[in-house]
């Protein structure tokens, strides 16, 4: 892999089509407002070693916040977002930085935001967001235990010492979910909504992001580093962003949106990409072109006697469960507001369930998984829940494609 490999200019481009961000004219619009919003305090990023927690990470310190703290379980992501943004020419960490390794679920957590609090923002991004991550009940109730009751836990905490601005990071997917992901991360956002009378909350709906960590296109690389051969879906359209562009999406609906709101990025139906689109430009921009094959066996055989420029690609067509052909960002019973920014809309009407209504979801979710439901059950529920889940199941999961 060249060394000369860059990614933010790849996206741009072969997959987005934008030479600068999408965010740029409303950055410089509001310029004065971020700083305000953010320059001198103090600022605690959970999920931060993430792709869009360390991206949103990178727009916030351009602001100068005073003090900021930052979490994930992740000690090694944690590392290199320290490291990255020490190598930042045109921006730095605060001198009151402070790194965990810990899960925002753990009680040495809630002592960490209690002896570093009060916070001005907090943002988090600790999320389930595969979904490979339903393929059975135990999976199932990690996700549901990460996206949403550790979420109600949080919000319960925050209302002790309420911030300014709180955001939680949400998906596309949960627009008519058809993924049991999606639909947690739907609840989820039921469940911080009911607290937005409460906390100033925000939060997001937006594309893939490009190579993400343990994205499909971030396996590519991982893929040809260790000359292994790549796999794709042939049939499957996604909404993309760049790394830098979700941290920047965050940023300016933790910053600048209002309570209760969900904010999404202005795309149309033309800048879905397919998948299969963005291998033949890849490979070529290592000197590769694609050696297509008609099996996993097949790939996987040339691969081991790789030679020239060819290197070995399979394409699928998509048949796991909870996979959805193409992706929407709002249903058509919400409304929005198309006219405050130049790159993102709002939905204004996302439903609000009173608290006493998710005590009793979040109780029948844990006694649901008390008694060892399975996956069948899992769904049942969430369709009771949720009336636009439509669950497609085929048997099959992600854990099994190569």
């Amino acid at each position: 892999m060249s060394v000369l490999f860059n990614i933010e200019k790849f996206i741009g481009e072969h997959i987005t089509g934008r030479q600068e961000s999408l965010l740029t004219q409303d950055f410089n619009t509001y310029h004065l407002t971020f700083q305000e919003k953010i320059a001198g305090n103090s600022v605690l990023v959970i999920g931060a070693a993430g792709t869009i927690g360390s991206s949103f990470v990178k727009a916030l310190i351009r602001f100068k916040p005073a003090k900021l703290v930052v979490v994930d379980i992740n000690e090694n992501g944690l590392t290199e977002l320290v490291r990255d943004c020490r190598s930042l020419a045109d921006r730095s960490l605060p001198t009151d930085f402070k790194s965990y390794p810990v899960n925002f679920g753990d009680p040495v957590f809630e002592k960490i935001f209690r002896q570093e609090g009060p916070f001005d923002i907090v943002a988090n991004f600790a999320a389930h967001k595969h979904v490979r991550s339903e393929k059975d009940v135990y999976s199932i109730e990690a996700m549901i235990e990460n996206n949403v009751l550790r979420a109600k836990k949080f919000l319960d905490l925050l209302t002790q010492y309420p911030p300014q601005h709180f955001f939680c990071v949400s998906t596309d997917k949960a627009a008519n979910p058809v993924n049991i992901m999606g639909a947690s991360k739907k609840l989820m956002e039921e469940v911080i909504l009911a607290y937005s009378d409460t906390i100033k909350i925000t939060t997001a709906r937006f594309a893939n992001v490009a190579f993400s960590n343990g994205s499909l296109l971030a396996g590519f690389i991982e893929r040809v580093m260790k000359q292994q051969p790549l796999s794709s879906p042939s049939d499957v359209k996604r909404f993309f962003v760049s790394p830098r562009e979700s941290g920047e999406i965050c940023l300016a609906a933790c910053v600048l949106g209002h309570s209760g709101e969900i904010i999404f990025p202005k795309l149309l139906e033309t800048d879905l990409v397919n998948f299969a689109d963005i291998v033949e430009p890849f490979l070529q921009k290592l000197g590769l072109t694609a050696d297509i094959c008609s099996s996993e066996s097949e790939a996987r055989e040339k691969a081991v006697k790789l030679a020239g420029d060819k290197y070995p690609v399979y394409f699928f067509a998509s048949e796991t469960s909870g996979e959805k052909l193409f992706e929407e960002f709002y249903t058509e019973e919400e409304e929005l507001e198309m006219d405050r920014f130049h790159a993102l809309g709002v939905i204004k009407n996302a439903p609000r369930r009173k608290r006493e209504e998710l005590d009793a979801i979040i109780a029948d979710i844990e006694t649901m998984f008390g008694k060892g439901g399975n996956k069948a059950d899992v769904v049942k529920l969430l369709n009771r829940l949720l009336p636009n889940f439509q669950h497609i199941e085929t048997g099959l999961n992600l854990d099994q494609k190569m």
